[in-house]
């Protein structure tokens, strides 16, 4: 059987929070070994908040914690203490990567900056996805996911018509830097295995969550626009959008590309003479018309649950699909048929569902090849297999509580 592509590659992961673990996931979804570096006087912040495993609190016991660091290992150390910081330098000379989103500084303020870094092992990789970046006025300031969907234009587009910005619904900026961050690593490598030099990758996750915008960013640049608010609208497509269905709180998206696609909704919402209508003759009338146009299939979905108006749009060539609560995604037998779910016994938790991983690769196939660690449960294995300590020295590290 083929190995995974990131094989025999080793990451030494500082992260924290979501952004950095996300993007280690991805390395550790790819076959490298990933060593979370974490201590109890600076708990992961994932470890701490819910949803819980049967509500019971704990630090091994958290839903976002156990998704979003499945398949690593965990390495427990003081990184204030002399000997916690001597130890990283150990794993980082046996390591090919190194991961931090810290704020901009923190890294060379422990004393595990990139030239520091680099002196120990020359051909290192190391990728700092900080907030902002670490050089500008604000390289050190603190920063989470939910401010760069401000700060990177992204609330001047989310919204609805005639109403002011909004949060996009979740924390864009988090698995998106953390995904730009893990792209940049795979071309760093492949750049190390053609010239034997490591690099640093220096990313601001606030430009990374602009660079989901070009349309918007180049629009403005080119032709001094600030693209209109819109909903779930679309600037040329209508019908574009997610509509009302039957049931309580249930909703269909439907979206309409060209003029072929037009005739065949038409017919398949028993309405065939709309398409010869002068208001939806062309997809800049139905732009013009929108607000009569959403009317018109917001009546036929209403009278149909999301799933049978998605089989019948679907059957005539129409894109639809129900919009999806976290309970349905579970159970959705796409979803189901690409075994995208995992389960692992985990030692305090039992079998859990996890999303896994969301590609397929024919010749070098990927797996979760464990559940998420508990917290140092991978003391003794990085610390003898990997940096070579005798069981005496191991010893002694815990009882200087290097290992806490």
């Amino acid at each position: 059987m083929s190995k995974p592509p990131l094989d025999g590659i080793r990451v030494a992961d500082f992260c924290w929070a979501w952004a950095g673990p996300y993007g280690a996931l991805q390395l550790a979804h790819l076959g490298a070994e990933v060593i979370r570096i974490e201590s109890q006087t600076r708990l992961c912040p994932s470890r701490m908040i819910p949803p819980w495993a049967d509500n019971e609190t704990g630090i091994n016991r958290c839903g976002y914690f156990n998704q979003y660091n499945q398949g690593k290992r965990s390495l427990s150390l003081d990184l204030k203490k002399p000997e916690g910081i001597q130890l990283a330098k150990q794993l980082v000379a046996k390591s090919d990567i190194v991961i931090e989103n810290f704020a901009g500084g923190v890294m060379e303020k422990m004393g595990l900056g990139y030239e520091v870094l680099r002196a120990i092992k020359p051909d290192i990789i190391m990728a700092s996805l900080s907030g902002y970046g670490q050089i500008g006025p604000e390289k050190g300031y603190v920063s989470y996911g939910p401010p760069q969907v401000a700060l990177s234009g992204m609330s001047a587009l989310t919204g609805y018509i005639d109403d002011g910005p909004r949060q996009a619904g979740f924390s864009y900026g988090d698995p998106n830097g953390g995904v730009h961050g893990s792209y940049a690593i795979m071309c760093a490598l492949l750049h190390r295995e053609k010239t034997g030099h490591g690099q640093y990758i220096d990313l601001s996750q606030r430009e990374a969550c602009a660079m989901l915008l070009p349309e918007a960013i180049m629009d403005y640049t080119m032709n001094g626009n600030q693209p209109p608010r819109m909903g779930n609208r679309d600037p040329y497509m209508a019908p574009h959008g997610v509509f009302r269905s039957q049931g309580d709180d249930a909703w269909v998206s439907i979206v309409v590309g060209t003029e072929d696609e037009w005739r065949q909704c038409c017919a398949a919402i028993s309405q065939p003479g709309l398409a010869d209508d002068p208001r939806f003759a062309s997809a800049a009338d139905r732009k013009a018309n929108e607000d009569e146009l959403e009317q018109i299939v917001t009546a036929w979905t209403q009278e149909r649950t999301a799933q049978e108006a998605t089989e019948t749009l679907q059957a005539a060539g129409v894109a639809a699909y129900p919009a999806l609560n976290g309970r349905e995604m579970l159970t959705d037998p796409q979803v189901e048929a690409r075994s995208t779910y995992v389960e692992h016994d985990h030692p305090e938790i039992g079998v859990r569902r996890h999303l896994g991983i969301p590609w397929k690769m024919s010749h070098t196939p990927c797996e979760v090849w464990r559940h998420a660690p508990i917290f140092g449960q991978d003391n003794d294995y990085v610390l003898t297999e990997v940096l070579g300590l005798s069981p005496a020295e191991v010893a002694g590290l815990k009882e200087k509580e290097v290992l806490n």
